[in-house]
């Protein structure tokens, strides 16, 4: 355990105490909000890189908790609003005809819309006003190619939806070249009422790939922690926290789990069935392992000291954490089924926010060894780490780790502020991809063509996305309130 000298412990107290009336400086007054969490990072590793601690730091981990549980106040909020902010000049016009719909009840999901919406979000298309639609074609043969040709659209979307039984449905649908016109793809894929906007989705990604001949991730879901914030009668403050899981587009969105204490870090399981996350309900940060789909939740890692940071594998059989049970936090590798543990890194400084790579035979981490945080690789089995960002700063932190292998997102900081930075380890060239001050907890989408992640907006903490070349932005914002630790989930399988 680290032990710190009574002679600075007042002095440190002090520095932290203050930290504390900053965030609730910044929850008071919306206009001067402070970038809290990152120079609360900074804090943190610069305390437990000391090297002359004697008193125990119990006090000082539930003051750090404290500031952090208040920099993430936020209110739960079941739908996300996604809002482009930049898309590209060169944005593929495509008409999408609203689809026939052949059934006996009325149309709970507009399919034909879901898609255009999808589309548009991805800022890679610029699908046609249904309003300015020359016609509305349901069959190949009905298309007049020459009327979108005069609109000067590229690709026609066509479909229908025919109810085959009191439960199911069927769609299906058609993509086709209107300068070659001739049919790109089609399918009909059968579904039920309430899988009509999962189906639409899925409709998405396959234009998305036939089109741009990219995997499309618009079938995916998205976990976050929102913070219900509330006061009492006798003005005190309560606050409930929330794991939830929606669809890309922030609609269904569901609460995995509720708590009186503090939820970080979710991340998903590869085959998308399981969440790992941190809670603090024991008092402490534990480390549990969640089914999705049943609730059914198992307790992974805890005890005394730091539990944080957990990464699935790429087979799903592990976890990478950190921990501090031998008193510097250092990474581990936990067997899921047995439990048994393996560390990873032995040094003084602080490693931290481990991710797997793709291979599954190595890990990157965040590390201070060099005297600021940076990225450092190392072998899943045990090795020498070796660093990775050179050039890039004095803070590089949070990697995560593209599909690809090849791209490494990190948050970035330096006297502008704290940005998403993309690492080509190809090259070893970096770019800078957002502009505001306060960015953090980078994740990439399964398809690799984005980078969701935490920033401050107007009304508070939101979370936006922006393409690996930088060039489309999004804003997914709730109607109120703040919502944060974003991790995007993997492809259906």
């Amino acid at each position: 355990m680290y032990l710190i000298p009574a002679s600075k412990e007042r002095d440190l107290f002090r520095k932290i105490e203050i930290g504390v009336e900053r965030v609730l400086f910044y929850d008071r007054e919306p206009k001067a909000r402070i970038p809290c969490l990152m120079a609360l990072r900074i804090r943190v590793m610069t305390i437990f890189s000391r090297r002359n601690l004697q008193r125990p730091l119990s006090r000082l981990a539930v003051l750090l908790l404290t500031l952090v549980c208040l920099c993430q106040a936020a209110v739960a909020e079941e739908l996300l609003q996604i809002r482009i902010e930049k898309g590209l000049e060169s944005a593929l016009p495509i008409a999408i005809v609203p689809f026939d719909w052949v059934a006996d009840v009325e149309a709970p999901q507009n399919v034909s819309a879901i898609v255009a919406a999808d589309l548009k979000s991805s800022g890679r298309f610029e699908p046609l006003p249904a309003g300015d639609l020359p016609s509305r074609p349901a069959k190949f043969s009905d298309v007049n190619f020459k009327d979108w040709r005069l609109l000067g659209m590229d690709n026609l979307l066509i479909g229908e939806i025919q109810q085959i039984s009191p439960e199911r449905f069927s769609v299906e649908f058609r993509l086709i070249d209107i300068y070659q016109q001739k049919q790109i793809t089609g399918f009909r894929i059968p579904t039920s009422l309430n899988g009509l906007r999962q189906t639409a989705h899925h409709i998405s990604d396959i234009v998305y790939e036939a089109i741009l001949k990219t995997k499309g991730a618009f079938a995916t879901r998205i976990a976050y922690v929102t913070v219900d914030k509330r006061r009492t009668s006798d003005n005190e403050l309560q606050q409930t926290y929330y794991l939830q899981v929606a669809d890309s587009d922030g609609y269904n969105a569901r609460t995995i789990l509720k708590s009186k204490e503090p939820l970080l870090s979710p991340a998903w399981s590869p085959s998308g069935e399981r969440i790992a996350y941190v809670s603090f309900e024991d008092k402490n940060s534990a480390i549990f392992v969640q089914n999705i789909r049943t609730g059914e939740r198992k307790k992974v890692v805890s005890g005394a000291g730091i539990n944080s940071s957990p990464a699935f594998s790429p087979d799903g059989t592990r976890l990478s954490v950190t921990r501090s049970k031998q008193g510097n936090p250092d990474i581990y590798v936990v067997d899921i089924e047995s439990g048994r543990q393996t560390r990873l890194t032995t040094h003084s400084a602080i490693d931290t926010e481990a991710s797997w790579m793709p291979n599954g035979n190595d890990i990157v981490f965040t590390s201070d060894r060099g005297g600021g945080p940076q990225i450092y690789q190392i072998n899943a089995a045990g090795g020498k780490p070796k660093r990775l960002t050179f050039g890039m700063g004095s803070y590089n932190a949070k990697a995560s780790i593209a599909p690809n292998g090849r791209h490494v997102a990190v948050v970035n900081g330096g006297e502008n502020g704290y940005r998403i930075a993309v690492l080509d380890l190809a090259n070893d060239s970096f770019d800078i991809l957002t502009d505001n001050r306060l960015d953090e907890s980078p994740s990439f989408a399964p398809n690799g063509a984005m980078i969701i992640y935490a920033t401050m907006g107007r009304r508070g903490t939101e979370l936006a996305a922006v393409s690996i070349d930088g060039r489309v932005k999004q804003r997914l914002g709730v109607q109120r309130g703040e919502i944060r630790e974003p991790a995007w989930g993997p492809l259906k399988q």
